[in-house]
């Protein structure tokens, strides 16, 4: 029964004194870091630092870096039950005294000169954060980031799927992928690309006849396919068949153009898509819940203006009932 009672007054040792009381109070509060704690308690940072030397060696805070910096927190959920009632007691009583409340209003104006720095280099780099943000990070990393709003149980199909970007995209966050194309070529690409990822299954397959059974997938994309088929409401009842009742489709084509040279060149059948023809398309092939809007064009981008329709997948009649 006697060997908790070195622990317990280590604890009460290193808790008696009452700075390091008062430090303890503000790192469950917020991760502060030694200069911030300077700032707040007054004292020199040899005096802090020697106190958060104590409370970290016993257990107490926790510390991360934070560029050249450290922020310190309170780590009592990692002890066990007597520490946290320990520590209930005394947060109870260094509450009370006078020099809390000036703790309280010091770091309140610590935090807002944090908050202010950020704001001034906002308002600095406002006109140039998207240069910044695309230097440390790429172009377009959140819309990749975007495909884990999927759910991780479902089955998508790339149809038309070329070399298996959209398929490469969408894999980490689903069940499995179906990757379809009718090329070899484009299949072969694909292949390559797709290779060492488990859940994705490539198929060759022509998009008026997938090669998928009824209800299979959850949600299917078709991206710059659309255009290169002679018989595109085809395809969408396919989408159709293929998906689950409530569904999603999700079509990225090109806007209606005048550039015929695409038909010689790039084999294309349709010279892009009206909105309201995409519409009537989908309806007919069994889809509600229908929008079609254009997407903004990239900067560097030549070719025609985009648009992105999404629909779901109308429940049977049968399961209406």
């Amino acid at each position: 029964m006697s060997s908790p009672a070195p622990t317990m007054l280590t604890w009460m040792s290193s808790l008696a004194d009452a700075t390091r009381a008062r430090i303890l109070r503000l790192v469950e509060r917020h991760e502060l870091t030694v200069a911030d704690l300077c700032g707040v308690l007054q004292l020199p940072q040899s005096t802090v630092s020697r106190h958060l030397k104590v409370l970290a060696d016993e257990g107490w805070v926790a510390a991360r870096p934070d560029g050249t910096s450290r922020l310190y927190r309170i780590t009592v959920d990692d002890l066990g039950p007597a520490a946290r009632r320990l520590w209930g007691l005394l947060r109870e009583q260094t509450a009370t005294v006078p020099v809390a409340a000036q703790d309280d209003q010091r770091l309140a104006s610590v935090l807002a000169e944090r908050r202010s720095r950020s704001q001034a280099f906002f308002a600095t780099a406002a006109g140039q954060w998207d240069r910044l943000r695309k230097d440390m990070f790429g172009e377009r990393f959140d819309l990749h980031a975007l495909a884990a709003l999927l759910d991780e149980d479902w089955v998508v199909g790339d149809l038309g799927c070329g070399t298996g970007q959209i398929a490469a995209a969408l894999a980490p966050f689903v069940r499995r992928v179906i990757a379809v194309d009718g090329s070899r070529a484009m299949l072969k690409a694909a292949r390559q690309r797709l290779g060492g990822l488990e859940n994705v299954e490539v198929r060759q397959g022509e998009l008026d006849a997938l090669p998928i059974d009824d209800a299979t997938l959850d949600a299917a994309a078709l991206c710059l396919a659309v255009h290169h088929l002679p018989d595109p409401p085809v395809v969408l009842r396919e989408a159709a068949r293929v998906l689950a009742p409530g569904g999603r489709v999700l079509l990225v084509d090109m806007l209606e153009h005048e550039r015929q040279e695409y038909r010689q060149e790039m084999g294309h059948v349709w010279l892009g898509f009206p909105p309201a023809q995409v519409t009537s398309w989908l309806a007919d092939a069994g889809f509600d819940r229908i929008r079609v809007r254009p997407l903004p064009p990239a900067s560097q981008a030549t070719g025609p203006a985009l648009f992105v329709a999404s629909a779901r997948r109308r429940a049977m009649k049968s399961q209406l009932n």
